[in-house]
């Protein structure tokens, strides 16, 4: 039988479909239009160390990228020696019993989320994620055919999540709360207290407790971040997810690590072979030394970053109409001013007139459509006394 002539175009999924564009490519295309009238290009949009990795980082990373050895197949879970050094590390910061074996080595944190997930939720259940939510979250999950159920966080409350409301939404399409400490994009910061008020509503609930602490490096508060590893039951449903990336300076070599019990990791390795093989091994070598070595100068970087934030907080004191509701780690959550557009044309117009580039609230979920994400991590001083003087251009 002859086939029709008339070109019939293929279908792509409409999980897929349904997805917008990543958000921080869309948000730099608006500058492309601006003119230059207020100097150099501003861009507060994504969440990067402003400074180069440590020089025995780099130089671990040249050697061992041209060792043969490691251009080859490494372990699914990670190098061992890596693998040693985190949980140490885990161990160090948060107390209680975190083996190597708990820990899987992955290709950044995003790569680690979405791993997590592949074990965690199948198409057609949920996810309760607080709102405002790191938007890459919401992505992977809707990517998978997975609901995410927001869960408002309020200005009055620091942006924290309320284990109570969260309690109330908790139905049996729900398999996990994701919990992210410090939080993107408001930089609010979970007390341990309140992470273990979760960890007993999961519990209780049959969920997994996902803590995504990409920026656990940068908390301004002492002491432990939380105690889950203590609990002598955290393996049956806690999941952490951390990322090499901001505290070593190298987002481009894509390290991050899961933590998590043996039932997760048993299902993990299904994914991990059949998504990143193994995960870049020169920078795992490297990190290896690193992750011991470098814990001063983590700690200046610390210092670095909240340097910077005391830096945009004074600043901002110049534009009182622009509201910093919240800020922490890399990120400064701003209310726009009342009675004009909402953060989405202001971000579109900051960038096209002011050539300032920030992220429209929006992005990280319903009910943010009047706030902006800054991220000052990765500007210059100078540049963050420059932001009121661009705002102004717009109001």
């Amino acid at each position: 039988m002859p086939f029709d002539p008339a070109p019939c175009m293929p279908r792509l999924a409409a999980t897929s479909r349904a997805v917008p564009a990543p958000p921080i490519p869309a948000c730099r295309a608006w500058a492309a239009r601006y003119a230059g009238a207020r100097g150099p290009m501003i861009d507060l949009t994504q969440a990067l160390p402003g400074w180069p990795p440590e020089d025995g980082l780099l130089a671990r990373l040249a050697e061992a990228a041209r060792d043969p050895a490691l251009a080859g197949y490494g372990p699914l879970e990670g190098e061992p020696a890596l693998r040693a050094a985190f949980a140490a590390e885990t161990r160090r910061l948060h107390g209680g019993e975190v083996t190597d074996d708990d820990v899987r080595i992955t290709a950044g944190a995003n790569t680690g989320f979405n791993l997590a997930m592949t074990a965690i939720a199948a198409p057609g259940e949920a996810v309760i994620l607080p709102c405002p939510w790191f938007f890459n979250h919401e992505m992977a999950l809707a990517l998978r055919g997975v609901r995410a159920i927001p869960l408002p966080c309020r200005a009055e409350d620091g942006f924290l999540p309320d284990p109570e409301r969260a309690a109330a939404l908790v139905d049996g399409s729900v398999r996990a709360i994701v919990l992210v400490t410090p939080n993107n994009p408001t930089g609010a910061t979970m007390p341990p207290a309140l992470v273990a008020r979760f960890a007993e509503l999961c519990r209780a609930r049959g969920l997994w407790l996902v803590t995504d602490e990409t920026y656990r490096d940068f908390r301004a508060a002492e002491g432990p971040p939380h105690d889950l590893f203590a609990r002598p039951d955290w393996r049956d449903f806690v999941v952490q997810i951390y990322s090499f990336s901001k505290a070593y300076c190298i987002p481009g070599h894509r390290m991050g690590a899961v933590v998590a019990g043996p039932a997760l990791r048993t299902e993990l390795v299904k994914a991990v072979d059949n998504v990143q093989l193994c995960p870049p091994r020169p920078p795992q070598a490297a990190l290896a030394w690193g992750v011991p070595a470098l814990r001063d100068w983590r700690e200046g970087g610390r210092e670095a970053i909240a340097a910077r934030a005391a830096v945009f907080s004074r600043a901002m004191r110049k534009a009182p109409e622009w509201r910093v509701e919240a800020s922490g780690a890399y990120f400064a959550w701003v209310r726009v001013p009342e009675g004009g557009p909402d953060g989405m044309a202001l971000a579109e117009r900051l960038a096209v007139e002011a050539g300032l580039i920030v992220l429209p609230g929006a992005f990280f979920g319903p009910g943010n459509e009047r706030h902006l994400r800054m991220a000052y991590a990765n500007a210059p001083e100078h540049a963050l006394r420059e932001v009121p003087e661009r705002l102004a251009a717009v109001t």
